[in-house]
């Protein structure tokens, strides 16, 4: 039995589409793709498939990952290409590695969120983001299916950088109608705690530190995650696999 570890994306309209939406039409991408998947034992047999974590619904990522059991070995860049051939427009399969020694899921301790901000002056969000970090605890409130609940964002937020939409290193202002005025980026690197912090929860705490209120709602893209090093920079997950097959 040979293991692979993917990296997929969520764009567009995709999304808006919950884990189990994804779970579901992953699993059917891979029979049409033919993939030769290892099954469980038992009576009701699933594949082998490994979720780690999931992007919130509502929000995009580039850096989602899953783990597929086969029953034979198959080349991954093959697998890559028939696998993103059967998926929808918007979940993209990205890369494709035969899994190396030691778990994913472990080197999973922080990701990179984007968020973009229109309607909020660029000025205003790095006020209300030098804000957020002078604060050790801020705590904000979630909905969650058993009722409100306080969780603490501040210490999950290990940097925070704004970005100008204007400025063409921004990957948006070269995009901008003419007309458009600039608008507030917001770059966060954010630990993976229990419970998750989420985009919408820094965004909570922007409000409760410096009333920040987004005139239209925020686009969140998760670009990166991996583990930390000791300027808040995230390691590439799948390195180690890459390199082992190398060698």
């Amino acid at each position: 039995m040979q293991k692979l570890r993917l990296r997929y994306a969520k764009r567009g309209r995709l999304r808006f589409t919950s884990h189990r939406d994804v779970a579901r039409t992953f699993e059917r991408a891979l029979r049409r793709a033919g993939v030769p998947m290892a099954y469980s034992q038992g009576f009701s047999p699933h594949p082998k498939i490994s979720w780690i974590g999931a992007a919130p619904t509502g929000v995009a990522s580039e850096a989602e990952y899953v783990e597929i059991s086969v029953v034979e070995a198959v080349d991954p860049a093959r697998l890559a290409a028939a696998l993103d051939e059967a998926l929808p427009p918007g979940i993209d399969v990205l890369e494709s590695v035969v899994a190396g020694p030691g778990g994913l899921a472990e080197r999973m301790e922080a990701s990179r969120w984007r968020i973009e901000l229109p309607g909020v002056p660029v000025d205003e969000l790095r006020g209300a983001v030098a804000k957020l970090l002078a604060e050790e605890h801020v705590e904000v409130e979630r909905l969650t299916k058993d009722g409100r609940r306080l969780i603490d964002a501040r210490p999950a937020v290990i940097r925070a950088d704004v970005l100008d939409s204007a400025d063409p290193e921004s990957g948006v202002g070269i995009d901008m109608p003419v007309d458009s005025p600039p608008y507030g980026i917001l770059v966060a690197v954010v630990r993976q705690t229990t419970p998750a912090v989420r985009p919408d929860d820094v965004l909570s705490a922007l409000r409760v530190v410096a009333a920040l209120e987004p005139p239209v709602p925020a686009k969140a893209t998760r670009m990166a995650q991996g583990r930390l090093d000791d300027d808040g920079v995230l390691s590439d997950p799948l390195a180690l696999d890459r390199a082992a097959t190398a060698g």
